[in-house]
């Protein structure tokens, strides 16, 4: 009877017994990102496991541009000439292509699809290889036929200075009818003839000395369509120092809303990334050995917290689909998990290959929209 009574009482104490905390997880969307395996790579944020692997026709993927709608991917190949694209829900290649013909090398330093998927606009080179050496040309934009796969329209690059990899974006408005190309300076292009209508630079008439966007890193994944939210570098006219500046795009209606964070660096690289409720956007800050990450507290137009940590030789940042875990990769095989409350570290997803630069996503549940944001003050 007292063996009965004691098993009784310790079922009766499991019972009672608080359950374990759930583990936190980044949401129910997917992580895509290119794999020097040769491949697109799918991992489930709920679980963290790889789901599906994507062979890639064109090799090494070089760059990924996810469209607005969230149901392709267009995949630069590494050569730069080679381009391929996917549809996300079937995970299926739906074609390939490449502007080069013969001995002449058509090579992207930056590109964009537009909204309807019809037209890819494309800022490259072109190299002729002659029996004696290689011709290089003029970088240009050109306007590129995605059904027909035929160029449509050439326009030279007209300033100074020529663009550069890393340092070239292009953006659509959501009419698809104005692109945008961040450089040296902002550059507004019609579409209908890649003429310049517009250019925002190193000094825009409102706000003297406004510099160009840092594109450490872009994703605009969280952003409302239409918009674009990143990194402004300014010098402050009155004491002469260089600030960081959270700036929004309307995309649409050609307007700039900004607000100042901080110092700028003097070394290292910044780059940016917004939650998913609009509500808070992350600085992460690389230097040699000194690493942080700034909360930044959209709504009140501040900084609201900067935290030190261990971090590695290069990195990139995003924010879960849920907006409750903070990703760390690249220059790797790993992707570090932290609470976006307080930046503690969580744990580490490994995979079986290093990952390309300038190939993550993290793509949302279909169906979850993107809330509107509210105009500040």
């Amino acid at each position: 009877m007292r063996f009965v009574s004691l098993l009784i009482l310790a079922c009766c104490a499991i019972a009672a017994a608080p359950a374990p905390p759930s583990k936190l997880t980044g949401g129910t969307g997917t992580i895509y990102l290119g794999s020097y395996a040769k491949r697109m790579v799918a991992i489930d944020e709920a679980t963290e496991k790889v789901t599906a692997e994507i062979p890639l026709k064109t090799g090494l993927p070089w760059g990924v541009r996810l469209s607005r709608d969230s149901t392709r991917f267009f995949v630069q190949s590494a050569d730069q000439e080679h381009f391929e694209v996917i549809d996300v829900a079937s995970r299926q290649t739906l074609d390939t292509f490449t502007l080069s013909e013969g001995n002449m090398h058509v090579r992207a330093l930056a590109f964009e699809v537009e909204p309807q998927h019809r037209f890819m606009v494309l800022v490259a080179r072109t190299v002729t290889k002659l029996s004696d050496r290689f011709e290089i040309g003029a970088p240009a934009f050109i306007q590129y036929d995605l059904k027909e796969h035929k160029v449509v329209r050439t326009v030279p690059w007209s300033t100074d200075p020529e663009p550069q990899y890393y340092y070239l974006a292009l953006r659509f408005s959501p009419d698809g009818k104005l692109l945008y190309v961040f450089s040296n300076e902002v550059l507004i292009l019609d579409t209908a003839n890649l003429k310049q209508v517009d250019s925002w630079n190193l000094s825009l008439p409102n706000e003297p000395g406004l510099g160009r966007f840092n594109l450490g890193s872009i994703d605009e994944t969280n952003d409302e369509p239409g918009f674009f939210t990143g990194l402004f570098a300014m010098e402050d006219p009155v004491a002469k120092r260089r600030l960081l500046i959270v700036g929004r795009v309307d995309l649409g209606q050609k307007r700039l809303d900004f607000f100042p964070i901080g110092p700028a660096p003097e070394r290292g690289d910044v780059s940016f990334a917004l939650a998913p409720d609009h509500k808070h956007g992350y600085v992460l800050v690389e230097e040699i050995r000194h690493h942080e990450l700034w909360t930044i507290d959209i709504a009140g137009r501040k900084l609201e917290s900067q935290v030190q940590f261990d971090g590695r030789p290069r990195m990139a940042i995003r924010s879960s689909s849920n907006g409750k875990i903070i990703y760390i990769y690249e220059a790797g095989n790993t992707i570090d998990l932290y609470d976006a409350s307080g930046f503690k570290f969580l744990r580490r997803i490994t995979l079986d290959a290093d990952m390309m630069y300038g190939t993550f996503y993290v793509v949302p549940p279909r169906g979850q929209s993107r809330q509107p944001v509210t105009p500040q003050p």
